[in-house]
């Protein structure tokens, strides 16, 4: 008996919604994503192989079925077309994309436990996903977690990892938690960090990075200036 290829009758992304229409109830849940995503656009801003969405659905055929999609608050596929098409994508299907899957997950945990720990999980494993990254900043006592968690797929299973920042060498970046200022206040947020495990600076912190250390040369010279003219003072012009 000749079977049929399921993969035959699969549908295009075009038909399939572009989330599960979830409101999140954590700003966390929006920002750290959003914040990963505008530095990785600073760091790779000139490659054209990776892709970072955020609470976008990914359309698999690991789960039940290929119609309900998984909805990360973050991930990150390598291998692909930054652009695809030249355009955006409505939703990320994985047989669209040469069944090349997310290769880092993220989820950010809300006040309403959403499974992080053991549905999310288990469908990130079976997926696939080589690294889970789990950022429970609020709610880690209730959850008796830690704050911060990185998990490697090891032979089917998730192993949490040691150690932050982690590097992903697989990736080629790391991964960690970091305090700064935004839009005038302190908060912590989760950002890349290079095998060194130093952090990747955004590009406004690059900018004033550069203020300051024009404004540290340009009082250097005026104090030589001004040590140059009492010098002058007291013994005249200096000789040729």
């Amino acid at each position: 008996m000749v079977q049929s290829d399921p993969k035959l009758n699969l549908p295009k992304g075009t038909e399939l919604p572009c989330s599960d229409d979830t409101p999140v109830d954590n700003e966390n849940q929006n920002f750290i994503p959003n914040f990963l995503l505008f530095l990785l656009e600073f760091i790779w801003a000139n490659r054209q192989d990776w892709f970072f969405a955020v609470d976008m659905g990914i359309y698999h055929t690991t789960g039940i079925t290929p119609l309900v999609p998984v909805v990360p608050d973050g991930f990150l596929s390598l291998g692909v077309e930054r652009r695809k098409g030249g355009g955006s994508r409505l939703s990320y299907v994985v047989w669209e994309e040469d069944n090349i899957v997310p290769i880092f997950v993220l989820e950010v945990v809300s006040r309403t436990p959403g499974g992080e720990y053991e549905e999310q999980m288990a469908i990130y494993a079976k997926l696939g996903a080589l690294y889970y990254v789990i950022y429970n900043p609020d709610y880690w006592q209730r959850d008796r977690q830690q704050r911060f968690e990185v998990y490697r797929l090891v032979n089917g299973e998730y192993r949490l990892q040691i150690g932050e920042p982690f590097f992903m060498p697989e990736i080629g970046l790391g991964i960690g938690r970091v305090r700064m200022q935004n839009g005038g206040s302190d908060r912590e947020v989760l950002s890349w960090f290079n095998r060194q495990g130093e952090r990747y600076l955004t590009p406004e912190e690059i900018a004033q990075q550069t203020d300051q250390q024009l404004q540290q040369t340009q009082h250097q010279l005026e104090q030589e200036r001004q040590l140059l003219e009492r010098y002058r003072q007291m013994f005249g012009e200096l000789p040729e």
